[in-house]
């Protein structure tokens, strides 16, 4: 990657800056909005942590220096007038200092076709729980206890699974599945483990 190249062909603003919209690799919610410049760009490019420019401080920032709430860059594309960024992400944390997950959450016309992986939102809100408690959460209570409460909860959770089954209630069976898939989402985050890692198992096993 000639990264010397990419910044000669991205036309900056004639404050030396250029937008850049980021979207998670995983959700594929649109974060937010943030401005680049030539130094920040090379900065992400070599170090495959998101920087910016700001323009209040009028200095560079990699985000979640300070929150925690960082951005590990996945992908990076601009567009056809080269004079716009799109930043794809893995978002630890939230993406707004408002503690939103992403900035765009005031909602004037809702669409109604959008879709959402419930499972990768649930996974990232998981992760946000352990690396920031919340008061009586009951998923930080099984982070705190630890492994063994987190694997005697998903053996609890498998049983009620066989007996809905059993019991040809389908309900019932939906109702069991899905405690046992946040209580599985949540032994993964614990051990460090992504919903990639899975799929890419899952991918191997196909071939």
């Amino acid at each position: 990657m000639n990264i010397d190249k990419i910044i000669e062909e991205i036309k900056f603003d004639d404050r030396g800056l250029v937008p850049a919209i980021v979207q998670d690799v995983n959700t594929k919610k649109v974060l937010m909005l943030a401005y680049m410049n030539k130094e920040s760009i090379r900065k992400t490019l070599e170090e495959k942590q998101v920087c910016y420019y700001s323009r209040s401080r009028k200095e560079l920032w990699i985000k979640g220096a300070t929150s925690g709430n960082t951005q590990k860059l996945q992908g990076f594309y601009y567009d056809c007038d080269k004079d716009s960024i799109l930043l794809v992400v893995e978002q630890t944390g939230a993406a707004c200092h408002t503690g939103e997950i992403s900035c765009f959450f005031n909602e004037v016309i809702p669409a109604e076709n959008e879709e959402t992986d419930v499972l990768k939102e649930l996974y990232s809100l998981l992760r946000e729980r352990k690396r920031n408690p919340k008061e009586g959460s009951y998923t930080n209570y099984l982070f705190d206890k630890g492994l063994d409460k987190i694997l005697k909860k998903v053996g609890e959770e498998t049983s009620e699974v066989i007996i809905g089954a059993k019991n040809k209630n389908k309900e019932e069976l939906v109702y069991e599945i899905s405690d046992l898939v946040y209580h599985l989402l949540v032994l993964m985050v614990n051990e460090n483990i992504s919903i990639k890692d899975i799929k890419d198992e899952l991918s191997q096993r196909r071939k």
